[in-house]
């Protein structure tokens, strides 16, 4: 069974929150920071890593991205902040191109 990874992404002022499913996450993100990810994430500059979890299965990782995505702001949110208090980009480490402004 395929590994899925749903993750929520959010821009640098914290404003907007992108959630999605890839069964690659490294690459996925490497599109997304490429301008590759999609035209929402491009337009409002959606590119930090706040969330992501692991899901045995890419139906039922679509499935979690569906209920994520039908759930209120506040609670998107509060399950962010459960594990990621400060709200770091959890893959800021991932890349080594300092120089790029994301």
């Amino acid at each position: 069974m395929k590994t899925g990874f749903v993750y929520i992404l959010s821009n640098k002022s914290r404003t907007t929150l992108y959630i999605g499913v890839t069964s690659n996450l490294m690459k996925r993100l490497t599109e997304h920071r490429a301008g590759l990810g999609g035209v929402f994430t491009k337009k409002y500059n959606v590119h930090e890593l706040l969330y992501f979890e692991e899901v045995q299965g890419m139906l039922y990782a679509i499935a979690r991205e569906k209920q994520l995505k039908n759930w209120h702001r506040d609670w998107k949110w509060n399950l962010i902040k459960e594990r990621n208090p400060d709200l770091l980009d959890l893959a800021a480490d991932w890349f080594h191109d300092k120089d790029a402004s994301y």
